[in-house]
C-alpha cells in the first residue's frame, strides 16, 4: 500500500498541516513533515474526513440497468465518499440475511467505499410483517439500519414493534415519513402552483403527521428513530419538539431540498419529480436552519438512479428520484458553507461524523487525527464550478446540469487508497 504526504492543506478548524498517512493510518499531522511518501499539494484545499451517505439507493440487485454497487460506488467516490449506506428496495428485497450479505460482498469487491446494506423493516416492503431484522443485524453484514424508504411504515403497531425489536441490539429505524392516505396519486407539494398546475397535492402534513406519531412511539419505547429527507417547516418544529423532550430522534435533509423548490415543477420536467416533493422557499429556508442549528443532523443525498425512460415521460408516469453523490457536497457549500450558515467544521460533522455516528460506521467519520483510518477528501472550496451531464453513475436524471455550483472534490482516500485523484475517479482495476 503507498504511502502519501498531504502537503500543507487546512483542516476543519483553520489549522494547515501536513498529514502522513502510512498503511491505511494517518500517521503523522504536523506543521512540516518530510517523507519519502507520494506527496500531494494540498494548499488552498480542505482536508476533511471523508464523506459518509445514510441514503443511497444502490439498484442492485434487480435493476442494474439503473445502477450496480460498482458504479455507484465510483459516483459516490468521486463526490468525497468514502461510506455509503444501501437502501433495501431491490429485487429480491433486501429483507434478509442473504441479501444485505450479497450487496455488501459487491461494495467491498468494488473497493472504492464501504458499502453498509440498510435492511427491509417488513418482509418485501409491504407492511405487513416485520423482516427478520435480528438474522440481518447477526449477519456478515452486520446491519444496523432498518428502513423501508420508498414506503411508509404506516401501521402504528408494526412500527412500535419494529422500534421495541432493534432496541435490543441498539439497531435504528429509518421511517419514510409519508401517510398514504394523505398522499394518494398525489404529485407535488399541495399549494396554489399544484392548482395551477393541475396536478394532485401532496400535503405538508403527510410527513409532519407520521414524524410526530413515531417521535410518540420512540420515546414510549426508548429506541432510536432517523427522519429520512425532511422537507417541511412543519416536520422541522416537530424534531426539534422532540430533541428539546429528550428524544433519541435524528434527521436528514437531502441537497436538493436544500437548494430546489416547487417553482422548478411550472414547466412539467420530470427531472424535479421526486419522493418528498420539492417544496416551497419557506420551507427550504426552514430546514436550512434546521441545518445549521442541529435541529437536522445529517445531509443524506436519497441517491435514486433511474434509466432515461423513467423519466423521459409526462409527468404523472414519470418515476421519483434524482441523483446526487456526485454534487451533495457542492450544494452544500453553496447553500450553507458559503452564505456563512455553517462552518467547515459543522460541514464535516453533517457530511461525515454524525452520518458514521447515527450509521454506526466506526471506521468512518474518525476526523483528521492520528490513528484513524485514512478515510479523506481533500475539497478546493473556491472552485466555481458548471455541473455537466458527465457521471460515474449509469444513470442521467441530474437536477443539476447546467448549474453553477461551489467546490470541487480533488482528491480522496478510502483506507489509505487512492480513490480519487485530481477530480477524477482512480481505475482500481478488479476492485479489492
Amino acid at each position: 500500500m503507498n504511502s502519501y504526504l498531504i502537503k500543507g492543506s487546512t483542516l476543519a478548524d483553520g489549522k494547515i498541516k501536513d498529514v502522513l498517512i502510512t498503511s491505511g493510518v494517518i500517521e503523522e499531522i504536523a506543521d512540516e513533515i518530510t517523507s519519502n511518501a507520494q506527496t500531494i499539494d494540498g494548499s488552498g484545499l480542505i482536508l476533511l474526513s471523508g464523506f459518509v451517505d445514510m441514503h443511497t439507493h444502490l439498484r442492485e440487485p434487480g435493476y442494474e440497468t439503473s445502477e450496480t454497487v460498482l458504479t455507484g460506488s465510483k459516483a459516490a467516490a468521486k463526490g468525497g465518499y468514502t461510506g455509503i449506506n444501501a437502501m433495501a428496495n431491490t429485487n429480491p428485497v433486501a429483507d434478509n440475511a442473504a441479501v444485505v450479505e450479497q450487496v455488501a460482498a459487491l461494495g467491498k469487491k468494488a473497493g472504492y467505499v464501504e458499502v453498509q446494506p440498510i435492511g427491509a423493516v417488513t418482509v418485501g416492503l409491504e407492511g405487513e410483517q416485520l423482516a427478520d431484522l435480528g438474522k440481518m443485524n447477526k449477519s456478515v453484514a452486520n446491519v444496523r439500519v432498518f428502513s423501508d424508504d420508498g414506503k411508509c411504515v404506516s401501521d402504528s403497531l408494526l412500527m412500535r414493534r419494529a422500534l421495541e425489536y432493534v432496541k435490543s441490539f441498539g439497531g435504528t429505524i429509518a421511517q419514510h415519513a409519508q401517510d398514504p392516505a394523505l398522499t394518494k396519486d398525489a404529485q407535488m407539494n399541495e399549494g396554489a402552483l399544484s392548482v395551477q398546475l393541475g396536478l394532485a397535492g401532496w400535503p405538508s402534513v403527510a410527513e409532519s403527521s407520521i414524524v410526530a406519531r413515531d417521535v410518540l412511539l420512540a420515546e414510549k419505547t426508548g429506541s432510536k428513530l432517523h427522519i429520512c429527507h425532511v422537507s417541511t417547516k412543519e416536520t422541522v418544529d416537530v424534531i426539534r419538539w422532540a430533541k428539546a423532550r429528550g428524544i433519541a430522534v435524528t434527521a436528514e435533509v437531502t441537497p436538493h431540498h436544500l437548494l430546489l423548490t416547487e417553482d422548478l415543477v411550472a414547466d412539467y420536467n420530470a427531472i424535479f419529480k421526486v419522493n418528498p416533493p420539492l417544496r416551497t422557499e419557506q420551507d427550504v429556508v426552514a430546514v436550512r436552519q434546521a441545518l445549521a442549528d442541529g435541529t437536522i443532523d445529517i445531509v443524506a443525498t436519497d441517491h435514486a438512479p433511474h434509466p432515461a425512460e423513467s423519466k423521459d415521460c409526462e409527468w404523472a408516469a414519470a418515476a421519483n428520484g434524482m441523483i446526487g453523490l456526485e454534487t451533495a457536497a457542492q450544494v452544500v457549500i453553496s447553500t450553507m458553507v458559503n452564505p456563512g450558515l455553517i462552518s467547515w467544521q459543522r460541514f464535516e460533522d453533517v457530511m461525515s461524523i454524525a452520518p458514521a455516528k447515527i450509521s454506526g460506521m466506526s471506521n468512518q467519520g474518525c476526523g483528521v487525527k492520528v490513528g484513524a483510518v485514512a478515510n479523506l477528501v481533500l475539497v478546493d472550496p473556491k472552485a466555481e464550478v458548471k455541473v455537466s451531464s458527465e457521471s460515474e453513475s449509469l444513470s442521467s436524471n441530474n437536477p443539476y446540469i447546467g448549474m453553477k455550483l461551489s467546490g470541487s472534490v480533488q482528491h480522496v482516500f478510502y483506507w489509505g487508497r487512492q480513490t480519487v485523484s485530481d477530480g477524477k475517479v482512480v481505475d482500481l482495476g478488479e476492485g479489492t
